[in-house]
């Protein structure tokens, strides 16, 4: 059974600057320390029969605290990833400036064996980030999301 994930990658052009896309470090104790390929756009999994748009929309709002910004969303792709999940995406141009970013948690068991399980949040940050920038934090398996947002930027429609 494929595992089915929905998120929003959000762009902004602060005053003719550099793109800029909004990307959230991932949570707990294995990418505590990392920087480099340990972000992520803002996803998570959904069911059969949801909407995949209202259920990007949700996992937004858990991942960062506040609900994703009123804007003209739409499809960018639907992205396979290494582990096999897939990522239905959707985009917009936004301005997003959040007080604080307050994820869900999620338990583990840390260290492994311990017997100890704590609760860590899904993400610990979140923020803009210039295109280049995001081409180094963004876990590899997500670059293919990125590349389709600039090539749809790119087109005749922008």
């Amino acid at each position: 059974m494929t595992v089915r994930s929905a998120g929003i990658l959000l762009y902004r052009r602060p005053d003719g600057q550099a793109l800029e896309v909004w990307i959230a470090h991932m949570g707990g104790p294995f990418w505590a320390r990392k920087d480099a390929r340990a972000w992520s756009i803002p996803k998570g999994e959904y069911d059969d029969g949801e909407d995949p748009l209202a259920a990007a929309h949700r996992e937004f709002a858990e991942e960062i605290g506040t609900p994703a910004p009123p804007a003209d969303y739409f499809p960018l792709g639907i992205f396979r990833q290494p582990s096999g999940k897939v990522i239905t995406v959707f985009s917009a141009e936004a301005d997003f400036a959040p007080a604080e970013i307050v994820s869900n948690t999620f338990p583990l068991e840390w260290p492994r064996g311990s017997g100890t399980v704590r609760n860590y949040p899904e993400v610990d940050d979140a923020r803009w980030v210039e295109e280049s920038v995001a081409r180094i934090k963004l876990v590899k398996g997500q670059m293919p999301i990125l590349d389709a947002l600039m090539e749809r930027l790119a087109g005749p429609d922008e």
